[in-house]
């Protein structure tokens, strides 16, 4: 937990702070749900484990799957960026790339474990899989030193994440270890695939699938997502909102986290700083809130993203004079 002052400033804001999940074992909040499936996965003496991801949850899987001794059946979009790809084959896993969306690689899966008795964490034992999040809250409110925030923003995919960081917060309250303060919730997506946030924003009970997502930030692009209607009930009830943002403000909330606190993240986590730099300039976040945007993801995952949008390194010859004529030097 990173207490962002220098983001917080630049933002107008008072008191804001990351949760960085950057630094994980696979570099992503994914190994917090993907280590309980995989356990009780052990437990139940599965023969093997397995996901649909679109990344980050096939590097979890994978890894947990090898320390656990377990072979692992990871199904992807094809499309996913290579890095993600190449993590997950480091650690063991069968790669099965669908030539499709994120929703077909998870339809196809979802068909797989039941012929072949696969345990793949985010289908057949998603209820323990889901549990696996809560530890984002848990730990939230210990090292705010159980002062909970007023406000935290997450990242949407499939919803579940969101419901579970609600749900990890309304545990902490009932046994009395947070004051019984109101915790606004509010989702983040991609222009691209918002479908959470255009369920919101239409004040509508259901969820409108899309059918092609278009969004840099790959890892939150599924369409038809399984937890979107529980993800539009949390936000609402919590007080919070739904929105999203392009791929210009992803990009440029990549760089200014990075700039301000030295916290590089995969366009995911733009995806929140993106959003609560969205929400200040309309108002809709107050000066004075204790903010926490969780940033899900390492940048290292998906560096294409911003490798255009990033200066270019300076050539110049091995000399010290050459040295002092760069611009950046002030003129030295």
């Amino acid at each position: 937990m990173h207490k962002a002052n220098a983001l917080a400033r630049a933002l107008g804001l008072k008191e804001v702070y990351v949760k960085d999940d950057t630094v994980n074992p696979t570099y992503s909040f994914k190994d917090r749900p993907a280590t309980v499936a995989v356990s009780k996965a052990v437990e139940f003496g599965s023969k093997a484990v397995g996901c649909a991801s679109t990344g980050n949850l096939a590097a979890a899987t994978a890894a947990h799957a090898a320390k656990a001794g377990l072979p692992c059946y990871i199904f992807i979009p094809a499309s996913i960026e290579l890095n993600k790809i190449v993590q997950a084959t480091a650690y063991g896993a069968n790669i099965i790339a669908v030539k499709g969306t994120y929703d077909d690689a998870n339809v196809l899966a979802a068909q797989a474990a039941e012929i072949y008795d696969w345990a793949l964490v985010n289908i057949n034992i998603r209820p323990y899989y889901v549990e696996g999040s809560k530890t984002l809250a848990f730990e939230t409110c210990e090292q705010l030193d159980w002062s909970p925030p007023d406000h935290v923003i997450v990242p949407v995919a499939s919803g579940a994440l969101l419901g579970a960081i609600r749900r990890g917060f309304d545990e902490f309250r009932k046994l009395g270890l947070i004051e019984n303060s109101k915790i606004r919730v509010t989702g983040a997506q991609p222009h691209g695939c918002s479908p959470v946030v255009d369920a919101f924003k239409s004040n509508s009970d259901e969820i409108s699938p899309v059918e092609q997502p278009d969004t840099i930030a790959k890892s939150l692009a599924v369409g038809n997502p399984g937890d979107g209607l529980y993800a539009v009930r949390n936000i609402r009830e919590t007080g919070g909102v739904a929105e999203s943002v392009t791929n210009e403000e992803i990009v440029e909330a990549i760089k200014l986290l990075a700039k301000t606190e030295g916290i590089f993240t995969e366009p995911a986590g733009g995806v929140t700083i993106a959003v609560l730099k969205k929400l200040v300039e309309s108002g809709v976040v107050s000066t004075d809130e204790k903010i926490v945007c969780y940033v899900t993801g390492n940048g290292l995952k998906s560096p294409e993203s911003i490798l255009e949008h990033v200066p270019k390194p300076v050539e110049i010859e091995p000399s010290l004079e050459s040295l002092t004529t760069l611009s950046m030097l002030g003129g030295v």
